[in-house]
């Protein structure tokens, strides 16, 4: 099994079609620009690493799709002329613009909204098994300490961290976990608490993770923070409105996230 140590995000392209035919996405919406602003195709087109014919069998597309020429020539004028962007082609590029903020905006929502959810889908797809757990850590085995009611399983988890999780003797052999094996952490959003990074306090969580705000969900009873993590990935923490006013939390702040061993709950593949 690969284990995938980042976190997902979604991201979205855009583009204008007419028909079956694209008649506008980002990197043409640029080229358009670049020819108002120099005058030139062959200009633009260096400018942008295009060759002229790819260039110009852009613009000649997009002219015929829109239905009117969105570049031609200008004639004389103190500027000498050129080719320049007809209101159609500046039109085109305002509602492209418009378009594509809103069309932006919409990513950034539901990419902050479900945070952790393609994680979870890719856990679910793995192990065959669903979860309510928001943060499914992967990593290896490193240690197990048998108890004489629990045995303590520490776990890698990437970038010099480790969790310990505290479980039954069944539970582990039912799992099969032994030094190196493959195993998925899942601890509840809700069960992590939140400390900033220069508390003067000692804790008795076993486990402690460090690390920046990368994003802060304000709800009408509990907030989400979610940190980054030293390995690259990141942890989803809920506490309630009330407790995120009082540490006075905004990204980029680092915190630390604590949580017990046994809130851990540990998932191998099937």
């Amino acid at each position: 099994m690969t284990i995938m140590t980042r976190p997902f995000s979604l991201r979205g392209a855009l583009w204008i079609s007419a028909g079956e035919d694209m008649v506008a996405d980002r990197q043409r919406i640029e080229l358009l620009l670049k020819i108002d602003e120099l005058g030139s195709i062959s200009r633009a087109a260096k400018m942008m690493g295009w060759g002229y014919k790819s260039a110009w069998d852009a613009v000649e597309t997009m002219n015929v799709l829109a239905g009117s020429p969105l570049v031609a020539k200008a004639v004389g004028g103190r500027g000498g002329g050129g080719t320049r962007l007809t209101d159609q082609g500046h039109g085109l590029v305002k509602a492209f613009r418009l378009i594509e903020r809103e069309h932006r905006r919409f990513i950034e929502t539901l990419d902050r909204d479900a945070a952790g959810i393609a994680d979870e889908a890719l856990l679910s797809r793995r192990t065959s098994m669903k979860t309510s757990a928001r943060n499914q850590l992967p990593g290896r085995v490193l240690a197990v300490v048998e108890g004489a009611l629990e045995d303590e399983i520490e776990i890698d988890i990437g970038g010099q961290q480790r969790v310990v999780a505290t479980i039954t003797r069944s539970s582990r052999e039912a799992l099969g976990l032994g030094i190196g094996a493959e195993v998925f952490a899942l601890v509840k959003a809700s069960s992590i608490i939140l400390a900033s990074a220069d508390a003067q306090a000692r804790f008795s969580a076993r486990n402690q993770i460090t690390g920046p705000v990368r994003r802060i969900i304000t709800g009408a009873v509990s907030t989400e923070v979610v940190l980054e993590m030293p390995n690259g990935g990141h942890l989803v923490a809920s506490i309630t409105l009330a407790s995120a006013q009082a540490l006075a939390l905004k990204e980029g702040d680092v915190v630390t996230a604590l949580f017990k061993a046994s809130a851990v709950i540990l998932a191998v593949v099937a």
